[in-house]
């Protein structure tokens, strides 16, 4: 178990362990990555029918059978299988909620722990889906568990799909958080697990974005979003996800945006820290979300206009912040202003062209943090690294340099 979900193996019940093992999940057993339950156990007609034998009393009925269509659509999209609706009688997919004991030798556990289990196909229980009605399943809500996730997960294993090690599969065991079922992409992980078993969907739209990908840290081509000082700990933005590494030591497990920063927007532009007032900027466009900690300060974010940017500047590339002078540069394009902390406005003098401070980086900044006196500037994949005080220029780095690759 410590070796699939990327743990320090240790055979011992540790803290991180029991961590992991009391996340809400899947009461399907653990294989390997992206696995498949074998290719005896696929449908063998692409034509597959389901009925929703009954109904959780979280949301009405019209809420569920929208879900329940939208999560078998998340697995048609992408192959060539194609779902039908049954309203009596016995379908290949089963769709139930029960409690406890219910009836097919793998009784739920209660609130929390077991949301819900499925069956690879297979003839009698095989394809169906159970869900544990002692959990609180919601429609469009971030309160409680979302069903669409939760029935999402369990059609993969009732078209054939096993757990997957990446952290930003749908088929990762854990509960990962809402996300909205309107914009949901099913990740690459996934499509490459269940198009190995019913290949790709024939009518593709060649317009479709790829599927998304989880990031590796020490992946050479990886650009971050944005990179910022949290008291001792460094942040890493990317897409979705985010890294929390200490630079003694380096931690390259991935999380979510918004399970560790809740409130935070995904696929933000930059971030920096003030460590005077212990805050955590976020930039997204015009806006700028203050967070104390882990938590947004205030329901809404600000304009970045707040700041003192000019109504011209539509968004900022990077954000770099100097504990010494207490000023922050704004990188926008090939310009970047100066922004004093103390009297709260912008230095005289600016914007001034990046490379007229910073001649080797030839892109705009796309990154910067500033750590123990020297300045690191993200450009794409490479990183600048400058004594700050003196604008000296040391060495080119790759932008896993933090993580020790």
């Amino acid at each position: 178990m410590q070796q699939f979900f990327g743990l320090h193996v240790t055979g011992k019940l540790d803290s991180e362990t029991l961590a992991v093992m009391k996340q809400p999940r899947c009461g399907v057993p653990d294989v390997a990555a992206y696995s498949t339950f074998g290719e005896s156990y696929k449908w063998e007609n692409n034509q597959v029918t389901y009925r929703i034998v009954n109904y959780t009393p979280d949301m009405s009925p019209a809420e569920v059978d929208e879900v329940i269509e939208r999560a078998l659509q998340v697995w048609a999209k992408v192959t060539p299988l194609r779902f039908t609706r049954l309203y009596s009688g016995t379908a290949d997919i089963m769709v139930s909620f029960g409690a406890r004991d219910h009836g097919d030798g793998y009784p739920f556990d209660g609130p929390h722990g077991t949301l819900a289990h499925a069956f690879a196909p297979f003839p009698g229980l095989g394809g169906d889906a159970h869900f544990d009605d002692d959990e609180t399943f919601t429609y469009r809500s971030s309160y409680g568990y979302s069903l669409f996730l939760v029935a999402a997960h369990e059609f993969g294993h009732s078209m054939g799909l096993g757990h997957s090690q990446d952290f930003g599969a749908l088929m990762y065991p854990a509960y990962q958080g809402y996300q909205d079922m309107d914009s949901f992409q099913l990740p690459a992980d996934d499509v490459r697990g269940i198009q190995s078993l019913y290949g790709p969907n024939p009518d593709v739209n060649p317009e479709d974005p790829e599927p998304p990908s989880t990031p590796d840290a020490c992946d050479p081509k990886l650009e971050f979003d944005a990179v910022t000082n949290l008291r001792k700990d460094i942040l890493f933005f990317k897409g979705r996800f985010i890294w929390r590494s200490h630079p003694m030591k380096p931690d390259k497990k991935v999380y979510f945006i918004k399970t560790m920063l809740p409130g935070a927007p995904e696929h933000i532009d930059a971030a920096y820290e003030n460590p005077q007032t212990q805050q955590v900027l976020i930039f997204k466009g015009r806006k700028v979300w203050s967070m104390y900690g882990n938590e947004v300060e205030a329901p809404r974010p600000r304009d970045i206009s707040s700041l003192g940017l000019p109504p011209s500047v539509e968004s900022i590339t990077a954000a770099l912040h100097d504990r010494s002078t207490r000023k922050t540069l704004f990188f926008v394009g090939e310009y970047y202003y100066s922004y004093d902390e103390m009297k709260r406005r912008m230095d005289e003098g600016f914007p001034k062209r990046v490379s007229e401070t910073f001649p080797q980086i030839r892109g705009k900044v796309t990154a910067a943090i500033e750590f123990r006196g020297y300045a690191y500037l993200y450009s794409g994949p490479k990183m600048y690294e400058y004594y700050y005080s003196s604008k000296t220029y040391y060495r080119t780095l790759p932008s896993s340099y933090f993580f020790q690759c």
